[in-house]
């Protein structure tokens, strides 16, 4: 990125030379940092301070433009292609004005137009009418009713694209994997500069639209060009804080009209648990795999329960990080398998809306005899029992999810970490950039993912031992920080348990706050830092 940036600026310089010439400037001040920019406001009728605001991250991508404009209104360059060509392509067009002889500068393009726009209130207040249509008639800078449009629109997609690229993003709430705290329906607010804006890599892609196109449902981007990623800013992420960030098993996934499943779920055995149909179109090369960048990796929101350089470990439902308790979610969930004493019937069920009970998707997912399978926080919990003394309300017994498939669980090595469940789970280490660990056939599951994909190196596991670039390893240092996250709704997420650690290069930023429900309309304007 910085070289492109950097030949686009002296290309840019270059061009200002031939241009600050026939504008009757000296040629060199268009090479010199800062003052072309000052005198290139001056040719264009802006004062100089005007040349600070490039200074301004993303305020400067819309002066530029604007100066970009102005300069060739300056050469009598009205028509709206005109303005569109300085903009993308603005050295270029610069060279031509420069190096053209036809091409001749008229003066500051904005002294011109106030002019003249004096020159028509001046006339309407004589009520010269003659003068007036005259005016009107041969005004250069009168546009039609469809180009105000269009620039409007092309300004308004623009300004938006830019705002929700580095600032400023809304979410919605998918699923209930933080349900409790955040719900199925709730439209957030994120801040993309709470922990450091990062530069996009993904450049060539439809304003407004992360990474699927509706009613196609191809691909909204070009994997090429694309940008080194940069992060200005630090990733401040503290224990238990809600953040955003992208998914890091996304990069290869396949994509089905209800959800998206990953190339780590096919080979694990997930797709063919959840739905055979999918597994066989897979497998049958019916559905393509895509890869994506990293910034156009599905959004995810979990709760960071771990940073980088913790210890986690999982007793019992409790989890607890560098060997102490870890603080619990207000509203954090576990499934418990609920039986009435005299049967369903005998049970008003009506207030469990009210209590915010899930009822349409885990409620009614399993139905024993005399009872339901429900996802419950401790108050949902103790609302529940009030109902009748005698209900027994069990803990759900989750270990039957790797006793049906081992691999369900990262890392993905029963062999080396037998017995591993959503409900007793490690201890694990989470790694620290610069932190050096021992890597083993017997431990490589644990970082497989991280030296093989989110540093790119290239990774053997070999009979003999770890290969790492082509060298036999027995440590590797790790390259940037990692944090471990998980729903509040703790047996009903996919997380952390499931895929991992989340890299930094893959957190995007902290919600702030529900700007709409569609299910309780009462949660519009929750803060979400106070969840």
């Amino acid at each position: 990125m910085l070289t492109f940036l950097i030949i686009g600026y002296v290309l840019l310089s270059i061009s200002l030379y031939k241009v600050f010439e026939k504008a009757g400037e000296a040629g060199w001040k268009g090479l010199v940092p800062g003052l072309n920019f000052v005198v290139w406001c001056k040719l264009v009728g802006r004062p100089a301070w005007y040349a600070a605001l490039m200074l301004l991250p993303i305020v400067n991508f819309f002066i530029y433009a604007g100066l970009a404009i102005d300069m060739v209104r300056s050469f009598d360059k009205n028509k709206f292609w005109e303005s569109v060509v300085a903009v993308v392509f603005t050295p270029f067009y610069f060279f031509y004005l420069g190096f053209t002889e036809k091409e001749k500068y008229i003066g500051p393009a904005l002294t011109a137009e106030k002019a003249y726009m004096e020159k028509l209130e001046q006339a309407k207040e004589a009520k010269n009418d003659r003068l007036l249509s005259k005016l009107q008639a041969g005004n250069p800078y009168k546009k039609s009713a469809a180009r105000e449009w269009v620039e409007a629109v092309i300004f308004a997609v623009f300004a938006a694209a830019f705002i929700r690229m580095f600032l400023i993003e809304a979410f919605v709430i998918p699923t209930s994997s933080m349900e409790g705290s955040l719900m199925v329906g709730d439209f957030l607010f994120v801040s993309k500069t709470s922990y450091g804006m990062r530069t996009p890599k993904t450049i060539a892609m439809i304003p407004l639209l992360h990474n699927r196109v509706p009613l196609i449902n191809k691909e909204s981007y070009l994997k090429k060009p694309n940008l080194k990623f940069r992060r200005f800013g630090k990733v401040d992420v503290t224990h238990n804080a809600p953040t955003v960030f992208n998914f890091p098993a996304g990069d290869s996934v396949y994509v089905f009209p209800d959800r998206t499943w990953s190339a780590e779920d096919v080979r694990f055995g997930a797709v063919r648990e959840a739905n055979p149909g999918y597994d066989q179109l897979i497998k049958q090369g019916r559905k393509p795999l895509v890869t994506r960048p990293v910034d156009k990796r599905d959004h995810y929101i979990k709760r960071c329960i771990g940073l980088p350089g913790d210890s986690l470990e999982i007793r019992q439902r409790q989890v607890y990080v560098n060997g102490k308790a870890a603080e619990n979610p207000e509203n954090m969930q576990f499934m418990y398998e609920v039986t009435f004493p005299d049967g369903i019937s005998s049970i008003n069920t009506s207030r469990f809306a009210e209590w915010g009970i899930n009822t349409t998707e885990d409620f009614a997912a399993y139905r024993p005899p005399n009872g339901f399978r429900m996802i419950l926080s401790e108050s949902q919990r103790e609302k529940v029992q009030s109902l009748d003394p005698n209900i027994q309300i069990e803990p759900w017994d989750m270990s039957f999810r790797p006793k049906a498939n081992p691999y369900s669980l990262f890392p993905h090595d029963p062999r080396n970490f037998p017995a591993w469940t959503v409900d007793d789970f490690g201890p694990i280490w989470i790694p620290k950039k610069g932190a050096t660990v021992d890597i083993g056939i017997d431990n490589i599951a644990l970082y497989r993912r991280i030296i093989d994909i989110y540093e790119d190196h290239d990774l053997e596991i070999k009979s003999d031992g770890v290969y790492i670039d082509g060298e036999r390893a027995t440590s590797y240092t790790f390259e940037q920080n990692y944090y471990w996250m998980m729903g509040d709704n703790r047996h009903n997420s996919e997380d952390s348990r499931v895929w991992g650690y989340v890299p930094e290069d893959h957190i995007v930023g902290k919600p702030l706050i529900v700007w709409f429900s569609s299910k309780d309309w009462s949660r519009i304007f929750k803060i979400v830092t106070n969840i």
